[in-house]
């Protein structure tokens, strides 16, 4: 399974000269299917430049698997190149809702006045899903979907293919339901996602004493995520969801805190700061 990050960063874009080696575009995640057929997590504006690169690669058949639609996991589906192309069709999952369809709610963002042209309007050929209660297949790929703790209706993803598997939780606090190291993990929001996955891709937003401040806000801190990919027994934790005031240098501070506290962790490898670019090959190790 070959996995590319398009953007990390969480909760608003944050360009500038601070942010240039992690990046400051947000969620947007790829993973390789065939060649002409894209699966992608979330369209944060990383999924702008991923657009372009679809294209050049004549991909016609793309699948967006939505976490939830807060507008950093959205934003960036206005400016996706394959969504004004009538050749294009294009599948969108998310989140069900009890209040309106995962159309309606997308639509809001397709209307004036935040932006001119209605999604009615959109030339690719559009469908919407719910994601389903059981696992169901995309291409060779086999997902599955559960809700998280997260504020508004919000799931993670699990991906199955060629016998290795990948955890998606961008934006995930599973430590707002008690101490993960007192809970069995069955009890911990998300973890049946990530057992025993060979990468999880999860929200390591804050420092420890930054997340004091934070309770309730939907994020994890970087302890939170090391004790979560511990309890689910991952083999390797990808830190994501970068908080936008977090320079690159404190970024890095970061992921030695996670590397501190992941050595006494038996089976979880050091783990690695997500940044725009890199791919992941599974079950190889991460490279740049």
């Amino acid at each position: 399974m070959r996995v590319t990050v398009w953007g990390c960063r969480g909760s608003v874009a944050s360009p500038g000269p601070e942010t240039v080696t992690y990046g400051g575009n947000t969620s947007c995640v790829e993973v390789a299917l065939d060649d002409h057929v894209a699966l992608v997590f979330d369209a944060g504006t990383g999924i702008r430049a991923l657009g372009f690169d679809l294209q050049r690669r004549n991909v016609r058949h793309v699948h967006l698997c939505l976490t939830h639609l807060h507008l950093d996991h959205l934003e960036g589906l206005r400016f996706f190149a394959p969504l004004w192309d009538d050749g294009v069709t294009l599948d969108i999952w998310g989140p069900p809702s009890q209040l309106l369809s995962l159309r309606q709610r997308i639509a809001r963002y397709f209307s004036p006045p935040l932006f001119p042209i209605e999604l009615r309007d959109v030339p690719a050929r559009l469908s919407f899903h719910d994601v389903k209660q059981d696992a169901w297949p995309i291409g060779e790929a086999e997902i599955g979907a559960d809700l998280v703790l997260h504020p508004g209706p919000t799931v993670g993803y699990r991906v199955e293919l060629g016998g290795t598997s990948l955890a998606y939780l961008p934006d995930h606090e599973p430590a707002l339901a008690g101490m993960l190291r007192e809970r069995s993990p069955d009890w911990i929001s998300g973890s049946a996602l990530a057992t025993d996955v060979d990468l999880v891709v999860h929200d390591a937003q804050y420092f420890e004493d930054e997340y004091r401040h934070y309770v309730g806000w939907g994020h994890s801190s970087v302890a939170d995520a090391v004790a979560f990919a511990s309890a689910a027994g991952a083999r390797q934790l990808l830190l994501f969801h970068h908080e936008p005031r977090h320079s690159d240098h404190a970024l890095e501070r970061l992921e030695d805190r996670a590397r501190e506290l992941a050595a006494a962790v038996d089976d979880l490898a050091p783990p690695v700061l997500a940044r725009e670019g890199m791919v992941v090959e599974l079950p190889s190790r991460v490279r740049a």
